[in-house]
């Protein structure tokens, strides 16, 4: 650690740039110590939370890092568990952005439930009938798949194997179980993420949310995104250190699983929205449906944002040999991934609270539409946890080996 921090603290001195980029992070975490000290000082009333809206931007940004950290279970099945060779490459830069991504998410969780210091209740007081129970036990265990999973590429650091001489010894025999720990990894990330999705699919008191697809939707959203913000890390990471770690051609499959699953999500989404809007007309999904789009801008946000910004467009540059060749639009698509799985979980979320269960045309009045929008604090904790993610993939581009040297010489192929 004293040697990863004199490294740190001479590259600032030596690039004004990566003093910027630290003031940066610095300021995001000071934002964020702040604000979460005000949440556990003063509790939740220091946030815009309602009983009507008890989820709001938290809530968003815990199941958005989650879906973004999908490419880890997604990539890793491919290289592991059907033996694609050419992915194992990318699959330990894979794990690394899962494990930032579920690591990001814990931090907006222990803010948003309340009572931080209840956070082991879950793994005593089993309640086996809650999906919110199976979720936590499947995050707590698939991040100590990650954890084992990116351990390897901790031992092979120089400085750990500087004081640690048997660690890469240690990190090959931890390797040869890979193969087993991403099956168990395989069922624990599935479980969770389409239990996120049936979190909201299995309340028949909210119309708009009750509808046995969000469970699939949440699934191909978060294995969509999380390899496109996988693919799009390595690029930034290429272009960082001047050398291409990764072949075009091992460019191209992971683009064109990415996009495909991309335009899955899109379909099934098309067919979701036909068959509880246009087709179907129960009438408390189409009174929510209609006050909901009165009230608030979900119907720009859905279409535009989440729909052509945030997947469509990806999908094109994905499937788009001559863009996906091009740093720029790799780029560029995972940036519109994260926006669309961002605006999805809020959209999810809000949809389904801000219009009051009681509602109907003829006593609007009495029954008001619960409007919420982040406190300052919200918004703090949320630098804050987009600090330390940034921080955290600042210091693992610098130091992991996240490419295996043996395979170097075939990464511009």
């Amino acid at each position: 650690m004293t040697t990863m921090m004199t490294t740190l603290r001479r590259q600032v001195i030596t690039y004004p740039r990566y003093a910027v980029w630290a003031t940066f992070i610095g300021v995001l975490l000071l934002i964020g110590a702040i604000s979460a000290i005000n949440v556990l000082l003063n509790g939740l009333a220091v946030t815009n939370l309602l009983d009507q809206v008890p989820w709001g931007l938290w809530i968003t940004i815990d199941l958005s890092a989650i879906a973004l950290g999908a490419g880890a279970f997604s990539l890793s099945t491919i290289a592991y568990i059907f033996r694609v060779k050419s992915f194992e490459r990318i699959a330990r830069m894979a794990v690394f952005v899962g494990f930032v991504g579920y690591t990001s998410a814990m931090l907006a969780l222990i803010m948003d439930i309340g009572r931080p210091e209840r956070f082991w209740h879950p793994t005593v007081y089993w309640n086996v009938h809650s999906v919110l129970w199976e979720i936590t036990m499947c995050v707590v265990f698939y991040s100590m798949v990650l954890v084992f999973e990116l351990s390897p590429a901790i031992l092979e650091m120089d400085q750990v194997r500087r004081r640690i001489k048997r660690a890469p010894q240690i990190a090959h025999v931890m390797h040869r179980f890979t193969p087993f720990v991403a099956i168990f990894g395989l069922g624990l990330s599935l479980l969770h993420q389409s239990s996120l999705g049936a979190t909201y699919g299995v309340l028949v008191a909210r119309p708009l949310w009750f509808k046995p697809s969000l469970p699939v939707m949440f699934i191909l959203s978060a294995v969509a995104a999380g390899a496109t913000i996988t693919l799009a890390v390595t690029v930034f990471y290429e272009n960082m250190v001047q050398s291409r770690k990764i072949s075009s051609k091992l460019r191209g499959q992971i683009a064109t699983f990415a996009g495909l699953v991309t335009l899955g999500y899109l379909y099934l989404k098309l067919w979701d929205f036909l068959a509880t809007f246009y087709y179907s007309h129960l009438p408390a999904r189409v009174e929510a449906n209609e006050i909901l789009h009165a009230t608030t801008p979900y119907g720009t946000t859905f279409w535009w944002i989440e729909v052509v910004l945030g997947a469509l467009i990806p999908a094109i540059i994905l499937l788009s040999g001559r863009l996906r060749s091009q740093d720029m639009w790799v780029l560029v698509a995972g940036l519109l991934a994260v926006i669309g799985v961002i605006v999805n979980r809020w959209n999810v979320t809000l949809s389904g609270l801000v219009v009051p269960m009681d509602w109907s045309p003829g006593v609007a009045d009495l029954f008001p539409v619960h409007h919420y929008f982040p406190s300052l604090t919200e918004m703090g904790v949320g630098l804050g946890v987009l600090g330390y993610a940034l921080l955290m993939l600042t210091l693992g581009l610098r130091f992991l080996p996240l490419f295996p040297a043996s395979h170097g010489h075939d990464a511009g192929h």
